[in-house]
């Protein structure tokens, strides 16, 4: 993957590249304000053992709207004190269930729960909020939250819908019908305009959902199964988070925010006693707008086995693993062989955590599935639609702002995307920007088709899509179900999922947080017939050279361009 000047600047280091990138992109705007930062070479490493998130424990049985009898969860999201290091001062943030990260719920395919979530949140927010944004507004109360279950099916009243925010002394009650695949799932704030801020201050766990299928695997479990929530956070001198301001008066937000610690499961530098065998290590990038380049300090292998949402085909060799912000991979880390060493985990150079295999025999170390479990290709014929959605950023220098739109809309235009309930769609997402987004789809799982190289400046100049190069099919480590994808700048990254599970509003947007605040987020509804569609689009309106190296766009307002096959 081609590394941009953004790549280079937001990975070079941990400290100031919310700075540089900023200022850099806003070339009349002041530069972000910033307070003085902890030392991180200060720090001990390794001198705190990695905290395992708690479980979260039913309290009762409820009702679903089905009528089934479902075990009920309570959950409470508080202000909460956190000690990131051992030499730290505790750090003040939210957490579900007053941890971060929250605890972890641990339910099975077809079993489904409900859930209350509880905002007992103070009423002042604890970072600047930029009240130009939309749903940021001034008049509404500062502290608002949404629970999205990420990755999971779920009706859309249950979805987290970035409007359906309810304010401190208010709660929420979510159905998780499970109806899906094993995979490591994670829930956290959506609110509209303020999600990047509720997540930055701790807002954040993991939901794992478990099958039989999975179980017949005989993976590592137990205490050799790990979760590792991995992101990155900004302290300063007095060991608090905080958040950067772009130095405008009453416009605060900043394009990226990269911190000066890297946290595993909410500690920096921690270590974890391991014996000499087979792990399974389930990571999460929970950050704001980092990706993760992580490998091992030894320069051995591992093995991933899942992505997104389920497990691989069979296990992929790797040296090292790219993940980006909302991103999942099931790893498999095998210390047999390395008894007494000490092996760090690494995002690029810097130190993310230590394993310290035990200086003895494992009386197990486990052994490596050939196979793990077929994942049935969609096939592209079986297609109805097919849509072309552009990814754009531009300063607007009126306005003194930055706008990042999907599709050239924004959130409060007319829906454009409305797939029908069990049909499969491609969407082609055409990246005209800078950076790497990583793009989620609610409600769906999908697979990556490919990626091609397109030419940007055409496509700037008359709206024509001019492939460079041939496709490339994804890497063996994403030949999965996932619900988030790297889309790469300059290329057509191709997606198809079928539509399945609910009828009703969703949403698709960009995982890079600031950008999602930023409208770079769009509904889109699942509609039962073709007769709902409203905003349907005929195939006069844009012609398609199938398999040629030219797909000409022809409507003068939208860039989304729907191929509706009889």
């Amino acid at each position: 993957m081609p590394i941009t000047r953004r790549e280079f600047l937001k990975n070079s280091g941990l400290l100031g590249v919310a700075l540089t990138a900023a200022s850099m992109r806003a070339f009349i705007r002041p530069a972000p304000k910033f307070r003085p930062t902890l030392n991180t070479d200060s720090l001990a490493r390794f001198v705190d053992p990695l905290p395992i998130p708690s479980i979260a424990r039913a309290i009762g049985h409820r009702k679903t709207p089905t009528g089934a009898e479902v075990p009920f969860y309570r959950v409470e999201m508080r202000a909460c004190e956190s000690r990131l290091h051992r030499d730290l001062n505790p750090t003040q943030m939210w957490g579900y269930g007053s941890t971060f990260p929250g605890p972890t719920f641990e339910t099975k395919s077809g079993e489904g729960i409900l859930v209350e979530w509880i905002n007992a949140l103070p009423n002042a927010h604890v970072f600047p909020i930029d009240h130009k944004l939309h749903g940021a507004e001034r008049n509404l109360p500062e502290v608002r939250t949404v629970v999205h279950v990420h990755g999971a099916k779920t009706p859309p009243d249950s979805d987290g819908y970035p409007e359906s925010w309810y304010p401190s002394g208010k709660s929420a009650l979510a159905w998780y019908p499970n109806r899906q695949d094993a995979a490591m799932l994670w829930y956290h704030d959506h609110a509209m305009g303020i999600n990047r801020l509720n997540i930055y201050a701790g807002l954040a766990g993991l939901f794992i959902v478990r099958d039989d299928a999975e179980a017949a695997l005989n993976l590592p479990s137990g205490k050799f199964e790990i979760p590792l929530v991995l992101c990155d956070r900004l302290l300063d001198r007095d060991h608090q988070l905080y958040y950067p301001d772009s130095g405008i008066p009453g416009a605060p937000w900043i394009p990226e925010v990269y911190g000066n610690v890297i946290l595993a499961n909410g500690k920096i530098f921690p270590y974890l006693d391991v014996e000499p065998r087979m792990y399974r290590v389930r990571v999460l990038n929970a950050a704001n707008s980092r990706f993760f380049s992580l490998s091992l300090g030894s320069g051995g292998s591992f093995h991933q086995i899942g992505t997104d949402l389920g497990l691989l085909p069979a296990p992929v060799e790797l040296k090292s693993l790219l993940l980006y912000p909302a991103e999942r991979a099931d790893l498999i880390f095998d210390f047999s062989g390395h008894a007494g060493e000490r092996i760090e985990l690494k995002h690029q150079a810097m130190e993310v955590m230590q394993f310290r295999v035990a200086d003895e025999p494992a009386k197990e170390t486990g052994v490596m599935p050939a196979r793990i479990r077929p994942v049935a290709k969609l096939a592209e014929s079986a297609a109805v639609t097919t849509r072309m959605l552009t990814l754009v950023e531009y300063d607007d220098y009126v306005g003194n702002s930055m706008v990042m739109l999907l599709n050239s809309s924004h959130w409060s235009d007319p829906v454009t995307e409305q797939p029908i309930l069990d049909s499969v769609e491609i969407w082609n997402l055409v990246n005209l920007t800078e950076d790497a987004h990583p793009i989620h789809l609610h409600l769906v799982r999908f697979q990556i088709l490919d990626r091609r190289p397109f030419d940007v400046f055409a496509y700037q100049q008359n709206r024509t899509i001019r492939y460079l190069g041939p496709a490339t099919p994804p890497d063996p480590n994403e030949a999965g179900w996932k619900d988030t994808v790297r889309a790469d700048p300059g290329l057509v990254t191709r997606i198809i999922a079928r539509f399945e599970g609910f009828a009703g509003r969703y949403v698709w947007h960009c995982h890079l947080l600031e950008h999602e605040d930023n409208e770079m987020m769009r509904p889109y509804e699942v509609v039962t017939s073709a007769s709902e569609r409203v905003a349907a689009i005929t195939a006069q309106e844009a012609s398609w050279c199938i398999g040629g190296n030219v797909v000409r766009l022809t409507r003068s307002q939208s860039c989304n361009t729907i191929l509706t096959r009889p």
